[in-house]
């Protein structure tokens, strides 16, 4: 009789595990320009396979109709829910919003997540206190639907969250999950309703900055500068090496302050994380940090590249506890740059 109970609790406990991930349903947000998807929605397509259950994405913009037919091909996703509209144009949070409440309302998914890029970050913040529900941020790692595991005090530590949000919402890091195949899925393109456009901002113009460099987020190789530069016009050195390597140029958020480049080369907690926690995802083989003191915000960003490789001539620098080669010397006079 103990056996037979035991087995039959057992059972019950299976069939509540089949229940919960046979009822689950995410819903992924896509990030895209109209052309072409944004590399990290793969990354959080495949976090949203680790959930179990169906997954779906949004594709939300003013003539996408391209965009919605490479994400059907994506592997894992069973469905792709497009809406088109002229309100849509540079994907503005106050008008995403309504339309992922309204989708979420239609086909009541159970979770809702989004890369951690800076349209995650604005964007899904915004639907969890619409639906009185705490989102939880930049996660690495998926223990199961409920659980998820992020970085806290820098990435110090590591905190194992449990969310019993009835609609659970997340960004994804990117470099903590592989991209999903972008060939081989089969999944079925459905319109949705567009909501009402709320009129309260309007999109002018974007500025992007052009290059023939790899992107940070997606690099092998990176060379970053800091205040120990001096001047934008100094980071010409940075240049010209990370040309012969091939690699991207970031900075440190010092050298951002200052001036001496633009923000979207920071790298950091607030900037762009280019290495995970894991060094099985370890997306920078080389990272070299020159004239970056090593504040923990910056190594926050980058601590996990497998190989470090740090230029400072103070040698209590911080930069210098994660480096596995150190040069202890004044950045304009070495001879690296020939």
């Amino acid at each position: 009789k103990v056996k037979h109970r035991i087995s039959q609790s057992s059972s019950r406990a299976q069939s509540s595990l089949y229940c919960s991930v046979w009822f689950q349903s995410t819903l992924v947000v896509a990030e895209h320009n109209n052309e072409k998807l944004t590399p990290i929605t793969l990354n959080a397509i495949t976090a949203a396979s680790k959930l179990g259950g169906e997954v779906s994405c949004l594709v939300a913009g003013t003539n996408c109709a391209k965009v919605a037919e490479q994400v059907s091909k994506i592997q894992g996703v069973k469905k792709v829910l497009v809406a088109q509209h002229d309100s849509y144009k540079g994907a503005m949070p106050e008008e995403l919003t309504p339309l992922v409440l309204s989708t979420q309302k239609q086909f009541n998914f159970t979770h809702i997540c989004a890369g951690a890029s800076a349209f995650g970050k604005n964007l899904l913040p915004r639907v969890a206190a619409k639906l009185d529900v705490a989102p939880v941020s930049d996660i690495i790692e998926i223990k199961s639907p409920d659980t998820f595991v992020r970085t806290i005090y820098a990435g110090n530590a590591l905190s194992t969250v449990k969310c019993n949000e009835p609609i659970k919402i997340f960004t994804v890091r990117g470099t903590s999950f592989e991209a999903a195949a972008t060939e081989g899925g089969s999944g079925t393109l459905e319109d949705v309703a567009s909501s009402s456009p709320i009129g309260t901002s309007e999109w002018l113009e974007q500025n992007l900055t052009k290059s023939d460099r790899p992107e940070l987020t997606s690099a092998k190789v990176v060379v970053s500068g800091g205040r120990g530069l001096k001047s934008g016009d100094n980071f010409k050195l940075l240049y010209d090496l990370a040309d012969k390597l091939n690699a991207a140029v970031g900075a440190s958020r010092a050298a951002v302050d200052a001036g001496y480049v633009p923000n979207d080369m920071q790298v950091g907690q607030t900037g762009k994380i280019v290495a995970p926690v894991s060094h099985t995802l370890s997306v920078v083989e080389l990272y070299i940090a020159v004239g970056i003191s090593g504040a923990i915000q910056h190594l926050a960003g980058m601590k996990d590249s497998k190989t470090i490789v740090a230029i400072n001539k103070d040698p209590e620098a911080p930069i210098f506890q994660v480096a596995d080669y150190g040069l202890v010397a004044d950045l304009f006079k070495v001879s690296i740059w020939d």
